[in-house]
């Protein structure tokens, strides 16, 4: 977004002020918010990923209509936080992985805060983890609405989601 001569000049701070200004309130457009809507494919085939990419789009378009604060999930690749980020839900999406390098590349991506996990415990157990330590990280309070996508058994980086 900003030039080199832009955020390397006298009023870096300020420009990066600015620039957050106005990203902000482009953000809140009646044209904004109805452009970045669920992306809705037509799905005509059925490949290996088609179960993943119909369960991100059903958690964000939960997210939208409802007052959910996060969609949690784990990712061993980090595909299911890139379908996720792509439809924009109003919620924060938190991702948990063991995989370092793919925690650094998804907190590049738009509204995804990833973070370190590797315990390998059952389903409900990494269920009840991940929402503690969200909840820890500050992006949910005590009765607050979240979504789980979690493939099972999650320690084992499965395709499988529920």
């Amino acid at each position: 977004m900003l030039s080199g001569e832009t955020s390397v000049g006298r009023y870096p701070v300020q420009v990066v002020e600015n620039m957050a200004k106005i990203v902000k309130n482009i953000e809140t457009t009646h044209f904004y918010q109805h452009k970045n809507e669920p992306i809705e494919k037509d799905y005509n085939c059925i490949d290996e990923r088609f179960i993943t990419n119909r369960v991100c789009l059903a958690a964000v378009r939960i997210a939208k209509t409802t007052n959910v604060s996060a969609i949690v999930t784990l990712t061993h690749s980090g595909y299911t936080a890139f379908q996720l980020a792509a439809h924009r839900p109003n919620s924060h999406i938190i991702v948990y992985s063991g995989n370092r390098r793919v925690i650094t590349m998804l907190n590049l991506l738009w509204g995804v805060h990833a973070y370190y996990y590797d315990m390998k415990k059952s389903t409900d157990e990494t269920i009840i983890q991940v929402n503690m330590l969200t909840h820890n990280y500050g992006y949910i309070e005590t009765g607050d609405f979240v979504i789980n996508i979690n493939a099972t058994p999650s320690y084992e980086g499965g395709k499988r989601i529920h």
